[in-house]
């Protein structure tokens, strides 16, 4: 059974075939771990980012549910995540097409294509620096209330990201030149749907990003004003969020888990 959306402009670029053709794409590695790789690849004279679901297999499948976690078992959690995602009205890559073949979770294969953004830029790399070069007052403030409406947003809508980091968070260099903060959310393949916007997820959610702008010079100022335009949650949430934070901060840090991301990096490089 083979499950395939492609609009016909990039149908004619393929054969009999396509969706083992762009299974056998190749482009710029962004991202190769087990059963599934990030390309950026070029299509009819345009740029786009493919991502390839080669299947987990059991073993992976049930090493996951044993701690506890939802295994990524392919392209369509992506797909429903943008669709959702741009129903509410949330910025994020533009889904182009998907395939899907065949229906056992530890054989399947799939993939998504959606549009490269263009020159773009992270929240993590436009806060790298305010520690030691504190941006403009009223630009930082904006960007707060940026990532407290959509996480409030997204939260609200039952869509917890799982990822939640600044590096997730992007805005085009052009908009953001012009002192715009329009920002988009990418990286989706882990985003889980219907769950309580003050539950676990979203508090997970929320520590994710209290965590990755640690290095960013945000103040207690600065997390009171995200929690007026965040949802209204309990003494305890907060409680919860703040010392998962600094548990994947102490994380982050450990020899094991840089030696981890040093590996990931060299088999890209």
């Amino acid at each position: 059974m083979i499950k395939l959306e492609l609009p016909e402009h990039l149908r004619s670029l393929f054969g009999s075939d396509p969706f083992s053709e762009i299974m056998q794409l190749q482009g710029r590695i962004y991202r190769d771990v087990v059963g599934r790789r990030t390309m950026k690849v070029e299509l009819g004279g345009q740029s786009y980012f493919v991502k390839q679901h080669f299947g987990i297999g059991w073993g992976e499948i049930f090493k996951n549910v044993f701690i506890f976690k939802a295994p990524i078992l392919g392209a369509l959690t992506e797909v429903k995540a943008i669709e959702k995602l741009v129903e509410i009205g949330i910025a994020t890559t533009p889904l182009v097409a998907y395939g899907v073949k065949g229906i056992n979770p530890a054989t399947q294969q799939s993939f998504i294509l959606t549009q490269d953004l263009g020159d773009i830029t992270s929240l993590e790399d436009v806060c790298a620096d305010w520690v030691s070069t504190p941006p403009d007052a009223d630009f930082k403030r904006r960007v707060i209330v940026a990532m407290a409406s959509l996480a409030a947003r997204m939260h609200a809508a039952g869509l917890c990201h799982r990822d939640f980091y600044l590096c997730h968070l992007v805005l085009k260099k052009d908009a953001f030149a012009q002192g715009k903060v329009d920002l988009i959310l990418i990286d989706l393949h882990r985003m889980r749907m219907h769950q309580a916007g003050d539950g676990k997820a979203a508090m997970k959610d929320i520590a994710g990003l209290i965590f990755s702008a640690m290095d960013c010079g945000f103040s207690e100022e600065d997390w009171a004003l995200f929690k007026q335009h965040y949802l209204p949650q309990s003494a305890q949430f907060w409680l919860q969020a703040e010392k998962r934070a600094k548990q994947l901060y102490a994380k982050f840090h450990t020899d094991k888990f840089q030696k981890r991301l040093a590996q990931e990096k060299a088999a890209i490089d």
